[in-house]
């Protein structure tokens, strides 16, 4: 065993412990960013700018989200702005959790929020959407309105928009306006008129596709610009003397001439409107375009779209682009491309991004990965979790802070097996709370799963899950890492520890068990039928026509695919469902990653179950026109399910069957070894892991602070 990582930098004594930091100065490259900005009556105290983003909270989960927002003011945010807010019933964006302002009963949590926000010195926006034509109104049963009579376009329920007249265009500006003045009665500091994604009222009238109507809001761009300009005046004439009135607007909608375009009436939109918003906050449409992955888009990608809008308006002007470098910040300030750094999900996974910068330590940035499983988690509906941050939407309901941690008390021994996202993570912690943590790894490479997708294309950020918790523990002198060290269960318990955590992973199935087929398929057990597994350690079909079943439906078997294909492979793509992995629509990914495929020549099987396996070709059956059919392919790959890797968390239960209580450490399994999962679950339940330890936690007591609904008095 080799010893690494020592240098002296903890106290104990704290009540909620933090790594010390010795006094540094901030680097003067980065002073621009922290520059005050006017925007309109307002001052922003710094260039950080958390642009309004859903976060499945809002007014379902509302002191969740209060304490989430207030984390991010905490973290030095200059400005924090609340997700779209619906503003009058028939805009209700139900099932999805995003704030409310329709009565009296909203404000009390939106008003918390602007004074978790003030309290740290940062203003407080807000952002006013109508969804138009796309608003489910599932909950108030409003009939939805825009421009055209036409089908809800989000989702295929059976509901369709009716054309607004004239008075309901007029009721909307009125709603609109009331709204604005309540939010500044509020205590927001900042309202925005939202013009984007393709999906607002004001976007539905600019875009000619949606608005083919016959009067002044219809036909030339200044008559579909109409409706726009009129919210924008009227929300200035109404507060704009008190606080800031913005606008959130798409350029460009990457559709070319069917579509808003910068070189086009994109930029003559803003060349007509350009001082009259007291900021523009300029980004693409729709959401898939400007929030993509860092699988297909790189940082700071909108930038060549954008970079026009300072040319044309002298007000202040953001852009988004998951921005997590200080120096790219500066640099596209400097650049004359924006003032202000947009971001959303680089401050998910890292509420104190702007404070690291100020403070010097901008080695300790949490680097959003760009995977987008925070979007998922929202577009399920359900509170958002990051990959990078495992304490994001806990900050009230677990009360979790991700910059520290309570103190032990004792001087415990904590070993961890394994070195995967679960293992750093539950190390990192462990050490930051002060326990006296061993580190033993089978390998010589730190990381686990993540080192190894990480070399996938186009997956090479996700190795800062790696990378930026193995940078923390090199600060630690309680923390050795031993590499090379496999250890059976005499082995672990011979080291003595008083607490055990297994995080040993899973392996991937090659018996085609998945959501699908719950019996092996025949002839996996060939030589030719590999599993992610083997691609990951190096090894390569034999043959040259190549099948990928894909029964898990992420993106496992889809860069598998792109990356056999580089290689010169033959490769096709089979799965049970009708969409090829189709959770990819939740992380926005659903289209890049079909014209990834199809650019590769990789020809797609959807509605494909997996009958056998043969030495020279599959049976597969189409489950559409209910036909066998064999399919040509001397090489199977099996993307299906995972079997957790916990042989030795059993091995070392045996053992202490055997043995005292008083002698036996606790032992727990973590991450992957304890259900398959994604990355950012695994990283979740190893921080969990270090939180809890030294509590007694009752598994039947709910692990967290609930929100309670306040019942009405009896109706008489």
């Amino acid at each position: 065993m080799s010893r690494e990582f020592r240098l002296p930098i903890r106290n104990n004594t704290a009540p909620e412990q933090e790594l010390e930091t010795q006094p540094v100065t901030r680097d003067p490259r980065y002073d621009i960013l922290f520059e005050p900005l006017k925007i309109g009556p307002v001052t922003a105290p710094n260039r950080f700018y958390q642009v309004p983003h859903c976060n499945g909270m809002g007014r379902v989960y509302p002191n969740a989200m209060v304490g989430m927002r207030g984390m991010k003011a905490e973290g030095g945010w200059g400005i924090v702005c609340t997700e779209q807010c619906d503003f009058y019933a028939s805009g209700d964006a139900s099932p999805y959790a995003e704030t409310n302002m329709w009565d009296k009963g909203d404000e009390v949590y939106l008003g918390r929020m602007c004074e978790e926000v003030h309290k740290y010195g940062s203003l407080a926006g807000i952002e006013l959407v109508h969804n138009g034509h796309d608003t489910p109104n599932l909950y108030s049963r409003e009939v939805p309105i825009g421009p055209m009579h036409r089908p809800k376009n989000w989702s295929l329920a059976p509901i369709q928009a009716r054309a607004m007249d004239k008075q309901d265009i007029r009721d909307y500006r009125r709603a609109h306006k009331l709204a604005a003045i309540r939010a500044r009665d509020i205590g927001f500091d900042m309202v925005i008129v939202y013009a984007g994604h393709d999906g607002t009222v004001p976007s539905h009238f600019l875009a000619k596709r949606h608005n083919q109507r016959t009067d002044e809001y219809g036909g030339s761009l200044e008559n579909r610009l109409r409706l726009f300009r009129e919210l924008l005046e009227e929300a200035k004439d109404a507060v704009g003397g008190d606080i800031a009135v913005t606008v959130r607007f798409a350029v460009d909608e990457m559709m070319g001439p069917d579509g808003l375009e910068w070189q086009n009436e994109g930029r003559e939109a803003v060349e007509m409107l350009a001082e009259i918003p007291d900021l523009w906050d300029v980004n693409v449409a729709d959401w898939d375009n400007d929030s993509k992955t860092s699988r297909f888009a790189p940082e700071g990608y909108q930038e060549e779209y954008v970079a026009f809008v300072k040319q044309v308006t002298t007000k202040p002007v953001s852009t988004v682009g998951r921005y997590t470098s200080p120096d790219a910040m500066v640099s596209a300030i400097k650049r004359g491309i924006v003032d202000l750094i947009g971001a959303a999900r680089p401050s998910i996974a890292d509420p104190f991004l702007p404070r690291k910068v100020k403070e010097g330590r901008v080695e300790d940035i949490r680097e959003c990965i760009g995977c987008n499983v925070c979007v998922g988690w929202t577009q399920m509906t359900a509170p958002a979790r990051c990959t990078q941050n495992p304490t994001f939407s806990e900050e009230w309901r677990k009360g979790w802070h991700p910059e520290t941690a309570q103190a032990t008390e004792t001087q415990d021994h904590v070993l961890i097996v394994g070195s995967g996202p679960s293992g750093l993570e539950a190390a990192r912690l462990a050490g930051l709370r002060g326990y006296r943590v061993t580190l033993a790894e089978a390998k010589e490479e730190l990381g686990g799963r993540v080192t190894l997708e990480s070399a996938l294309p186009g997956l090479s950020a996700w190795a800062r899950v790696r990378d930026y918790r193995v940078g923390q523990i090199q600060k630690m002198t309680n923390v050795e890492i031993y590499r090379a060290s496999r250890l059976d269960a005499d082995q672990v318990l011979e080291l003595g520890a008083d607490h055990v955590a297994i995080a040993t992973g899973s392996s991937w199935r090659r018996d085609g068990y998945g959501r699908h087929l719950t019996t092996p398929v025949p002839g996996t057990d060939a030589a030719h039928v590999l599993t992610p597994d083997d691609i990951l350690a190096g090894r390569r079909p034999s043959g040259q026509k190549v099948m990928l079943f894909d029964d898990d439906h992420y993106y496992m078997a889809s860069v598998i695919a792109e990356l056999l294909s580089n290689e010169g492979f033959e490769v096709s793509l089979a799965t049970p469902l009708a969409t090829i992995a189709a959770w990819l629509d939740n992380t926005l990914e659903q289209g890049a990653n079909q014209e990834r495929l199809l650019e590769s020549n990789i020809t797609l099987m959807p509605n494909t179950t997996l009958l056998s396996v043969e030495s020279d070709h599959v049976m597969v059956r189409d489950s559409v026109r209910g036909r066998d059919m064999d399919h040509k392919a001397d090489g199977v790959i099996m993307v299906t399910s995972r079997t957790p890797l916990d042989g030795l968390y059993h091995e070392i239960g045996q053992v202490l069957e055997a043995r005292s209580a008083a002698s036996a450490p606790t032992l727990r399994r973590i991450g992957d070894c304890q259900a398959p999962g994604i990355i950012a679950t695994a990283v979740y339940e190893g921080h969990r892991y270090a939180r809890e330890l030294g509590q007694e936690i009752d598994p039947v007591d709910v692990p967290f602070r609930r929100e309670r609904h306040v019942i009405e008095p009896t109706i008489t």
